[in-house]
């Protein structure tokens, strides 16, 4: 019974979050007609009407809106529970689901690395995707925990760990007259040609504020949401990025790149883990949370 009604909320959850029977059939892996039984059947349990309906999805009623909640909060603690009663019987292990910004996917690989040496049983699937996303995918239950900014925009309720401080430099060709220099302000790159992650990732918003502090607009000829993709552009020669330090040195070894640090302005902020805010987390969440401190102190 407990079984069937969290398999219904599952569907709710994920009707709620596609806006669509179709493609929440399909995230499911299940067919539409089973998708919509199981709905009505919830609805009939809890004696209210879920979602308006006619020829296609119509949102959430308000009791809908509440169940939602409610459904959200009783799905995640089920797979906490299995998760308890799985660590009892079989050790630390299990699926864990990371969305990360694409300028921390360096330390994601520290993290899971350090935890998969501790916790060898544990799987890993990483996602890069932006602070706004991440959120709600923490909200919809698509991802266990994210590692984002913690201080620059908000995040609502949310367990949060830092784990580093994310500070910028310029990455040019070797060739470029910039690379000669010990460091750069954000006003000497003034009418150089940009390359820059799209206005969409918060470490796009980052730069564009120090930039206007400098009361430089910054024009990006190029756009992208992969660091990878900037710093392939830059290796042509025609262009310069701005970049956190550490993904900057990652994507720069081997290749004829500098990497000059950026001085002036408000060029730090903290990125760490973070996670639902509920207690308790499950055994490998709580695992995460502690190697995520570990690796802060290192």
């Amino acid at each position: 019974m407990i079984g069937r009604m969290i398999n219904k909320l599952e569907m709710f959850i994920a009707v709620a979050k596609e806006g669509h029977f179709g493609r929440a059939a399909e995230t499911l892996g299940i067919t539409q007609p089973t998708l919509s039984t199981g709905i009505k059947q919830l609805e009939e349990m809890l004696g209210v009407q879920l979602i308006f309906r006619g020829s296609r999805y119509g949102g959430l009623t308000p009791e809908g809106a509440r169940a939602l909640v409610w459904a959200r909060k009783l799905v995640s603690d089920s797979r906490t529970f299995r998760e308890e009663m799985r660590v009892s019987r079989h050790g630390l292990s299990g699926h864990l689901r990371l969305a990360v910004i694409p300028t921390a996917l360096t330390w994601a690989a520290r993290l899971s690395a350090r935890f998969s040496e501790r916790h060898p049983k544990a799987r890993f699937t990483i996602l890069s995707r932006t602070s706004v996303e991440i959120l709600k995918m923490l909200e919809n239950l698509e991802i266990d925990a994210g590692l984002s900014y913690l201080d620059n925009e908000p995040l609502g309720r949310v367990t949060t760990m830092p784990i580093y401080t994310e500070r910028y430099m310029l990455v040019c060709h070797a060739d470029n007259p910039l690379a000669l220099q010990a460091a750069v302000t954000w006003a000497d790159l003034a009418g150089e040609n940009l390359c820059l992650l799209t206005p969409d990732m918060q470490n796009r918003r980052i730069i564009n504020q120090c930039f206007m502090e400098a009361d430089v607009t910054p024009d990006a000829l190029v756009e992208a949401n992969s660091t990878v993709v900037l710093a392939a552009h830059v290796e042509q020669g025609g262009w310069v990025t701005v970049l956190p330090s550490d993904m900057a040195r990652f994507l720069a070894t081997g290749k004829r790149l500098a990497i000059v640090p950026i001085t002036g302005g408000h060029v730090e902020h903290v990125v760490g883990l973070v996670a639902p805010y509920r207690e308790p987390h499950t055994p490998v969440l709580g695992a995460l949370l502690a190697e995520a401190a570990a690796l802060s102190a290192v």
